[in-house]
C-alpha cells in the first residue's frame, strides 16, 4: 500500500467527516463486541470458576467453543451483509449477541456455559469482517489504513477501559441478588442491545445516503470507490465469491492471521488468571479493581504503538516488516514473559507482546481489499477471519489443557510464540511471491506489499 496522496479540499473534508462521524460509532460496536466475547476472562478468577467448579481445561474449552459457532456462520453471515446491506445486518448481529450476552447472568454450570458461549459465537458471526467490509465501502484504499487503525483502536481500549469497568461491576456483589461476576455479565451485555437498535438509525449503507456529507463530498467518495472497484475487476469482469476460495493468497493470509489471533486470545482469556497468580508470587493481595487495572496495563502502550506504527505504514507505504517484525517480536517475547523473576517484569514483557500484536493487525487488514472486491471481498475477508479465528478456539482450550498437564503457563505460552513466529515467516513468504501470484485478480489499486 502506498502512502496516501495529497487530495483536494473536498476529498480531505470527506475523509475527515467519515473519520469523525462514522468510524467512532463502528468502533464503539467493536468495543462492545470484544468486551462481550472476553468478559468470561474477567469472570473466571473472580468467582465464576469456583462457583461453577470449572477446571482450567473446562474454562478453556468454554472460552474457545465461542469460535466454533462463530466459524460455522461467519461466511454465510458476511454474504448476507453484502446482500441485505450493512446497516440492517450489523444491527441484527449486535442485538442478537446482546440477548445471548445478557443470558450469561443466569448460567448454572459447565454445560450451560458451553452452550451459551457457542450461541454467542453464532450470534456474533460476521460482525468483525462485516465491519471491515463496511468501512472499505466508505473509504478509498489510499486512506483505508488510517481508518482501520482508528477502528481497531477499540480493541486495546476495550481492555484499558473494560478491565476496570468489569472490576467495578464485579464489586457490585449482591445487586439484584446476584454474585458479582453475574452482575458483570448483565452490565456488559445490555449495551449491545441498545447500540444495536441505535445502529438502525445512525448507520447508512453508502456515502450517497449520508446527509452529513455535502453533495460534492458524496460525489467524490462515490466516484473514487466506483473507479477503484472497476479497476480491481478490469480484465476479469465480475469477480464471484468463489474466487476467494480458490485464492492461494487468501489462504496464506488466513494462516498468518491464525498466529496473531492465537496470541491475542491466549492473552485475553488467561492474563487475568495469570495476574491472579501474582498474589502467590509476590505475597500481596489485589482487589478486584486493582486486578482489572493491572490487566489493562499492557494495552495502554499497545494502543499508542498501534497508532504510531499504522501512521508510519500509511505515510511511507506498507512493507513486509510492518507486519512480519511485530509477529517476530511477539513470538520471541511471550514465552519469555513467564520466565521473568517478578510480576512487574512479567507485565513489562507481556506489554511488548501486546504492542507487537496490535501493531500488526490494522496493517494486516488492509491487504485483502487490495485485490478483492464485491462478493469476493465479502467472502475473502470472512474466510480469512473464519480460519484465523480457529486460533480463537485453539488458544484458550490448548492453553488450559497444557496448563492442567504441566501445572504452569510456561509451556502453553511457548506454543503461542511458535505460532506467531510461523506468522512472521509466512508473511515474508507471501511478500516474496509478490505481484506474480497467479490467482490475484488484476488491479490498479495501491501497489501490493513489498519486502523493502
Amino acid at each position: 500500500m502506498t502512502a496516501a496522496p495529497a487530495e483536494n479540499p473536498v476529498a480531505r473534508s470527506a475523509i475527515r467527516k467519515v473519520s469523525i462521524r462514522l468510524v467512532p460509532f463502528v468502533a464503539l460496536m467493536f468495543f462492545i463486541n470484544y468486551l462481550d466475547r472476553t468478559a468470561i476472562g474477567f469472570a473466571a478468577p473472580n468467582g465464576m470458576n469456583s462457583d461453577l467448579a470449572l477446571t482450567a481445561a473446562q474454562f478453556g474449552f468454554a472460552s474457545g467453543v465461542f469460535f466454533i459457532g462463530y466459524i460455522l456462520l461467519e461466511i454465510p453471515s458476511n454474504l448476507a451483509l453484502h446482500r441485505f446491506g450493512a446497516r440492517i445486518w450489523l444491527a441484527r448481529i449486535m442485538i442478537s449477541w446482546g440477548v445471548v450476552a445478557v443470558a450469561f447472568t443466569w448460567v448454572q454450570g459447565f454445560t450451560s456455559l458451553t452452550v451459551l458461549r457457542f450461541l454467542l459465537g453464532v450470534a456474533e458471526a460476521g460482525f468483525f469482517p462485516g465491519a471491515i467490509l463496511f468501512l472499505s465501502l466508505w473509504v478509498p484504499a489510499a486512506h483505508r489504513g488510517r481508518i482501520l487503525m482508528l477502528f481497531y483502536l477499540a480493541q486495546p481500549l476495550t481492555t484499558v477501559v473494560g478491565a476496570p469497568l468489569a472490576g467495578l461491576l464485579i464489586q457490585q456483589h449482591g445487586l439484584f441478588g446476584l454474585e458479582g461476576w453475574r452482575v458483570m455479565f448483565l452490565g456488559v451485555g445490555l449495551p449491545a442491545i441498545i447500540v444495536g437498535i441505535l445502529a438502525l438509525v445512525y448507520l447508512k449503507d453508502r456515502p450517497a445516503d449520508a446527509r452529513w456529507l455535502s453533495r460534492a463530498e458524496q460525489e467524490w467518495l462515490t466516484e473514487a470507490l466506483e473507479k477503484e472497484s472497476a479497476a480491481k475487476s478490469e480484465g476479469t469482469g465480475h469477480v464471484p465469491a468463489r474466487f476467494a476460495f480458490r485464492s492461494g493468497r487468501v489462504w496464506m493470509l488466513a494462516l498468518i492471521y491464525f498466529g496473531f489471533i492465537y496470541g491475542l486470545y491466549a492473552l485475553a482469556f488467561f492474563l487475568p488468571t495469570i495476574i491472579e497468580g501474582f498474589q502467590d508470587q509476590s505475597g500481596q493481595t489485589f482487589g478486584v479493581l486493582a486486578k482489572g487495572l493491572i490487566t489493562a496495563i499492557p494495552y495502554v502502550p499497545a494502543a499508542v504503538v498501534m497508532v504510531l506504527w499504522s501512521r508510519h505504514a500509511s505515510r511511507n507505504g506498507l512493507r513486509t516488516w510492518h507486519i512480519a517484525v511485530p509477529a517476530l517480536v511477539g513470538g520471541v517475547s511471550i514465552p519469555l514473559a513467564l520466565l521473568a523473576p517478578s510480576p512487574a517484569l512479567t507485565i513489562a514483557v507481556i506489554t511488548v507482546t501486546a504492542c507487537a500484536i496490535f501493531a500488526a493487525l490494522p496493517n494486516f487488514w488492509t491487504l485483502p481489499t487490495q485485490f478483492l472486491t464485491g462478493a469476493a471481498a465479502a467472502a475473502g475477508v470472512a474466510l480469512i477471519n473464519t480460519l484465523g479465528n480457529l486460533g480463537g478456539f485453539s488458544a484458550p482450550y490448548i492453553t488450559g489443557a497444557v496448563h492442567d498437564w504441566t501445572g504452569g503457563y510456561e509451556a502453553p505460552m511457548a506454543l503461542v510464540g511458535v505460532f506467531m513466529l510461523i506468522s512472521a515467516l509466512l508473511m515474508v513468504v507471501l511478500a516474496r511471491g509478490g505481484r506474480g501470484t497467479a490467482d490475484v485478480a488484476p488491479t490498479t489499486a495501491p501497489a501490493p506489499l513489498t519486502s523493502r
